[in-house]
């Protein structure tokens, strides 16, 4: 009978006697060669395995802890042995990532020659060169054999480098160049950075070091299996990348998701970011490691993380040390040190890094100082950068990461190379540029360098040969842009129709009448399967729960789990088809979804039409930057600010009450904004909505507020101009009862209502009655829409002194009106005010100036003085100021009324 193995128990460290560290040494040498072994007969899968057993068992049987480490050595994660060989010409590719560099540089000084001060960034595509050029050369398919192609951020600030290869490829003329960051000079320029709205025809997406490529790049590539998984595309293999730097990692936008990408699997998804250790003032992490900091983030939220540190030159090095002191002596020393030896001479190099050990001055003693000081970084050698994304192309499962060390700068020598000036540097002298050219070998002559000439070879030279070949091979030209899509053919008046009417006496809030619309809309059997409906958990909240039965929630793995209200009619329920995406409490996931499915006319050539609702609060004030990126990337699509308004939302107080999120849409320039009070108003704005935006293709997108007040919804007023007026921002919903004439009627009012203050001035007209004020009702739908036409006939008229004058909107609707005018809205005084300009008497204006209160509506009301006995307080003070009533009236009616005229000022209070 065998016998069980008698398990030592572990002992101190203190208690190993001294005479058994040459025996330690030889234990350790044996299972060392015994690694070996296993490595040299069943490879690194089998090695790895036989660790993790022998880990287990350790654990299991001796209870032996091993120290946790969420990261690996500070050596590349792929070894030689994994190494794939490099397929193109490294002198070709090295030739042309040369004249690549040597445009990008001119550009940036060229612009800061003929206008000091003009800006732009040598120093952050110097570094990322290589990693750039390896991925236009051999990866980045602009499309691919079964016809998807992949999508591709930019980093901001190598926006120069992506001119510059244009340039080369015939794609950008000379001139553009030449107009780098001055966009309105005559025959036009090139913009900052990727900007779209700019650029339409070239640019994707707006980046720069914000986070917002990181995170849209997330839930870019989600929603491509979004799409794939409800049968809208078919799966073809395309990525998405996102070229990111490490300083950027610091936004949280940047790692605020990625355990998103992981959960997903979205191995459609690769980051590489550029860790030149250095941002604008100094290092990233001057007293750490910036690229073991994210290893040990990235694979603690499930990523393949593959670290590009050293490149070829180092290989050698690594071999001969076969007691590891090198790793570890390279582990040891701080990002701020790395980025002194970068500037410092091959001696210093030598002295500080090798010195600390004699055997670690033996690894190099056979390189001279020049030698040592040429070592090349990871980030900077093709064949290791090669290596990294072919690896990452073939990994499944999950999304991956390339860490790729790199300098600042680089080739830039004395003029910035790696110190912390680089990230500013706008300007090179003519030594300067001599070292470039040389460095680099430019053809250009000395006497020719002091303009800092672009340089572009023949047609027929090798160098573009080759760049046309590779980038024909891998299906065109990047970054483009092209709309892929068709108009569609519009939606159906009958699915409106029924909102025309009205609710007969019945209350249902705004909020339910767009939820039953969206429902409507997604039985349509053209365009309900483009729908995308995107709520931030907030679905319950704003009734939409009976659409988890109708379309269901997507997943990508369908639903695992028996819901606790599975007995439900209206139970969670999850599907890999399913069309609503719940993000979770993410505004900023949520945008990103909604600017994917609002730009996938574009980038997909699919039509899809998104319904993101979330708190209106969270919207512009919290995810404005995405909002905007949105803009700048022409997304389509509606934005809708559920339980709007600073008095809408009973109990929830100051964080939650939104009273400007309209005035925060005022400068997103192709945003339409609606602040709706019915129903049949919100049937007209989405149905123009998805005509103007889809069917003739406009590049704009929409901001509606919705409430949570139950109301009784009234019929669309018959007139010709009542859905124009819906359209154009105001029109007349309910005259005065009191019969009028410009001669018999004394005491006449204008009261302009919109979204939930609507009801409180269809009361206060009544009351006003009681006063003898005839007062005419309208709704405005759209301050931002008369405040643009308004402005737009201002310009017109200053440029055309010598035509008819255009007449606003607003002034058009209110030209024949006699009284006062007021009006009251939900949000600021200045939202009114900003169209006051243009009426043709002065506008008192009632709003919501201030932080909120938790309290009920009618409390919320007259605290910020926009109820209906304040609308009427206002409308006779302003009848009293006019001289037409006496101000006995107004403090009579100020008690008849019960206001406090002592309270605080809600402003301020």
């Amino acid at each position: 009978m065998a016998q069980t193995p008698v398990i030592p128990e572990p002992q101190p460290a203190s208690a190993t006697p001294r005479n058994n560290d040459g025996l330690e040494v030889l234990e350790t040498r044996e299972w060392m060669d015994s690694l070996d072994y296993v490595l040299s007969r069943g490879g690194p899968v089998r090695a790895g395995r036989l660790l993790q057993q022998l880990s287990l068992h350790a654990c299991r049987v001796a209870g032996v802890n091993l120290p946790f480490t969420a990261t690996t050595p500070y050596q590349n994660t792929i070894s030689v042995r994994q190494q794939a060989p490099f397929p193109g010409s490294q002198d070709m590719e090295r030739r042309i990532k040369s004249l690549v560099r040597w445009n990008a540089m001119a550009m940036v000084v060229r612009a800061n020659k003929e206008e000091s001060g003009i800006g732009g960034h040598i120093s952050t595509f110097a570094s990322a060169a290589t990693l750039y050029e390896v991925a236009f050369n051999h990866f980045l398919h602009a499309r691919t054999e079964n016809g998807d192609r992949d999508i591709v951020y930019y980093q901001g600030h190598a926006a120069p480098g992506m001119y510059s290869r244009a340039f080369l490829e015939g794609r950008l003329p000379k001139e553009k160049l030449e107009n780098f960051r001055r966009e309105l000079k005559a025959g036009g320029g090139l913009s900052s950075y990727p900007h779209p709205w700019l650029m339409p025809d070239f640019w994707e997406f707006p980046t720069v070091s914000m986070g917002l490529g990181p995170i849209q790049s997330i839930y870019h590539a989600r929603f491509i299996k979004y799409l794939e998984n409800r049968g809208l595309k078919t799966s073809t293999g395309g990525k998405v990348w996102a070229f990111l730097g490490d300083g950027e990692m610091d936004e949280p936008e940047s790692l605020g998701s990625i355990t998103l990408a992981s959960r997903e699997k979205l191995d459609n998804l690769m980051w590489v970011i550029n860790c030149n250790l250095q941002r604008l003032d100094g290092p990233v992490r001057g007293n750490g490691k910036i690229i073991q900091e994210l290893e040990a983030i990235f694979r603690g939220a499930g990523w393949n993380v593959i670290k590009v540190i050293w490149g070829c030159d180092w290989d050698s090095l690594f071999q001969n040390d076969r007691d590891g002191l090198l790793v570890k002596r390279l582990g040891e020393i701080t990002d701020g040190q790395y980025q002194k030896f970068f500037v410092e001479s091959g001696a210093y190099f030598r002295q500080n890094l090798f010195g600390s050990d004699p055997r670690l001055l033996r690894i190099v003693e056979h390189l001279s100082d020049d030698q040592l000081s040429r070592l090349r970084l990871g980030g900077h050698d093709p064949i290791k950068v090669h290596a990294a994304y072919k690896s990452a192309m073939e990994h499944t499962g999950a999304p991956t990461v390339v860490l790729a060390k790199t300098i600042k700068g680089y080739g830039l020598g004395e003029a910035g190379e790696g110190k912390n000036i680089t990230h500013q540097q706008k300007k090179l002298n003519d030594d300067e540029l001599r070292m470039f050219r040389s460095r680099f070998g430019i053809p250009l002559s000395d006497e020719d360098l002091h303009g800092a000439p672009f340089y572009r070879p023949a047609d027929d030279s090798p160098e573009i040969q080759y760049m046309q070949e590779r980038r024909k091979q891998l299906g065109g030209y990047m970054p483009e842009r092209k709309v892929r899509s068709k108009p569609i053919r519009g939606v159906s008046e009958s699915h409106f129709e029924e909102f025309y009417k009205g609710t007969e006496g019945r209350e249902v809030s705004t909020t339910m009448v767009f939820v039953r619309m969206l429902a409507k809309l997604l039985r349509d059997p053209e365009v309900g399967k483009l729908i995308v409906p995107i709520i931030p958990d907030e679905a319950r909240t704003f009734g939409m729960e009976a659409l988890f039965r109708q379309v269901g929630i997507y997943s990508s793995v369908g639903q695992l789990y028996e819901p606790v209200d599975m007995d439900t009619l209206l139970y969670y329920k999850e599907a890999k088809d399913g069309q609503i995406l719940e993000e979770g409490i993410t505004e900023a996931g949520s945008i990103s979804s909604f600017i994917a499915a609002g730009t996938a006319y574009s980038n997909h050539g699919i039509n899809t039409i998104p319904f993101f609702i979330y708190y209106s609060m969270f919207g512009f004030q919290r995810i404005g930057d995405l909002i905007w990126a949105a803009a700048d990337m022409r997304t389509r699509g509606f934005l809708l600010g559920g339980t709007a308004g600073r008095t809408t939302l009973a109990g929830e107080g100051l964080q939650h009450q939104d009273g400007h999120s309209h005035v925060l849409a005022l400068p997103v320039p192709n945003l339409v904004a609606y602040d709706p009070a019915f129903a049949f108003e919100i049937a007209i704005i989405i149905q123009d909505g998805i005509r103007r935006m889809y069917v003739d293709q406009e590049s704009i997108f929409y901001y509606l507020t919705v409430g949570n007040e139950p109301l009784p919804m009234p019929a669309m007023p018959e007139g010709d101009g009542v859905r124009e007026g819906i359209l154009k921002g105001m029109y007349r919903f309910k005259p005065s009862s009191i019969t009028t004439t410009k001669t018999d009627a004394k005491l006449q009012a204008q009261l302009l209502g919109s979204g939930a203050i609507m009801f409180e001035v269809l009361k206060s007209q009544q009351i006003l009655e009681q006063y003898g004020v005839a007062a005419d009702v309208w709704s405005v739908t759209s301050y931002k829409e008369l405040y643009r036409n308004a402005n737009d006939c201002e310009r017109w008229n200053m440029l055309h002194p010598g035509e008819t004058p255009r007449v606003a909107y607003v002034t058009q609707q209110l030209k024949d009106t006699e009284g006062v005018l007021v009006a009251a809205s939900d949000y600021m005084k200045v939202l009114p005010e900003s169209i006051a300009q243009w009426m043709p008497r002065p506008l008192l204006s009632l709003g919501t100036d201030g932080f909120g209160r938790s309290e009920g509506r009618a409390s919320l009301r007259d605290f910020f003085e926009v109820d209906a006995k304040h609308i009427v307080l206002a409308t006779l003070h302003a009848l009293a100021r006019e001289k037409k009533i006496g101000i006995e009236i107004v403090q009579k009616a100020i008690k008849e009324l019960g206001i406090n005229p002592e309270k605080e000022n809600p402003a301020i209070s």
